[in-house]
């Protein structure tokens, strides 16, 4: 069965967008040469799973081929209806049922992009297998946090954890079955 992994970035204090959805604290860390295991990651995935607003943040800042790179489905979690472009769908059913669906067929790693929302609702139904954050050495005070309340207690294994010159630390857990 193949697995949801969540790749994401957040503050130390928990945010992953300053307010009005704000990344900029992001390049915080950048560094010419790093993407912090990311292509490693993605290289790995088929298919993403990403909430609309958190989509047209990177469409707008990287461009559409960063998601959909004929390489893989991407499916933007919406409640507007909009036409399939290349293989982006626009979906407007059931989150669990598409998670379950697409956990059922051969594949390789789904990964969730985003936003809090879609991780929230993914929590709740206890369906991210593998978190790989990276923490971004700012604390911000205000914002989206990464992990909302409600939702149930979930025991993760250790997987590793890796520090960076920037100051970024990448905690890897799994999900304890």
């Amino acid at each position: 069965m193949r697995k949801i992994s969540l790749f994401i970035a957040t503050s130390l204090d928990g945010y992953i967008a300053k307010p009005n959805d704000d990344l900029g604290f992001l390049k915080l860390v950048e560094k010419e040469g790093e993407d912090y295991g990311y292509t490693e990651f993605t290289d790995t995935v088929d298919t993403i799973i990403i909430g609309r607003r958190t989509y047209d943040y990177v469409i707008g800042e990287i461009g559409i081929g960063h998601y959909d790179n004929g390489q893989r489905d991407v499916y933007v979690i919406t409640r507007t209806e909009r036409p399939q472009n290349g293989r982006t769908i626009f979906y407007t059913g059931n989150l669990a049922e598409l998670v379950k669906e697409l956990k059922s067929k051969e594949g390789k790693t789904i990964y969730c992009d985003g936003g809090a929302e879609i991780i929230n609702e993914l929590l709740k139904l206890d369906l991210i297998d593998e978190f790989i954050i990276s923490i971004i050495p700012v604390l911000l005070g205000s914002g989206t946090r990464l992990f909302d309340d409600g939702r149930p207690e979930q025991i993760l294994e250790f997987v590793e954890v890796k520090t960076f010159v920037t100051g970024l630390t990448q905690l890897h857990y799994k999900r304890r079955k």
